[in-house]
């Protein structure tokens, strides 16, 4: 489950439906899915091919179906990263600084774990996501990720249109204060 981490002095947020209103609030959608035991195959390997991709894919093909029907999602993909993947950390430096997107992001993590933050109103926080969590950042909400000390995670990004899936940097810190 999602972990909310504040500025010091501020309480993490830990219990899921706190995390869902504090994120709610801020006009996240969060939710927790629990990833299928038929995923565990897949999700137990650091390295997958496309075929077991696809076959991880299909496993949680009801939450895309889902979100095809309530939200227009057109497309989704499968991304797996892991210390040994070529070029980890330069791809990892596109969106570990403090960016936005014109279109939605949505990530459904499948494994693994990681850090989304976000600038919003002022306010700065960290989302520690994990395995089952669910998560849908407005298109130009400002945010930044980076995985956390086990560097792997696996998780579903879903796509209206990957046109505006870009990220349009700000120059702001991602410093919690």
């Amino acid at each position: 489950m999602a972990t909310i981490i504040q500025k010091k002095g501020l309480p993490e947020i830990k219990e899921t439906s706190e995390v869902k209103n504090f994120l709610n609030s801020r006009g996240i959608d969060y939710e927790h899915w629990i990833v299928p035991e038929n995923s565990k195959t897949f999700t137990a390997k650091q390295v997958l091919n496309d075929v077991e991709k696809e076959d991880l894919l299909k496993t949680v093909n009801d939450k895309f179906e889902l979100l095809k029907q309530k939200e227009g999602y057109t497309t989704r993909d499968l991304v797996v990263l892991h210390p040994d993947v070529p070029g980890i950390n330069e791809m990892l430096a596109k969106f570990d600084k403090v960016h936005f997107h014109t279109d939605v992001e949505v990530r459904y993590i499948i494994d693994g774990s990681g850090y989304f933050g976000f600038l919003i109103n002022g306010e700065k926080f960290l989302v520690h996501v994990k395995e089952s969590d669910f998560i849908s950042i407005p298109k130009n909400t400002t945010h930044w990720f980076y995985l956390d000390d086990a560097k792997r995670i696996k998780a579903v990004r879903y796509f209206q249109d990957t046109s505006g899936w870009v990220p349009n940097y700000t120059g702001d810190t991602t410093d919690l204060v």
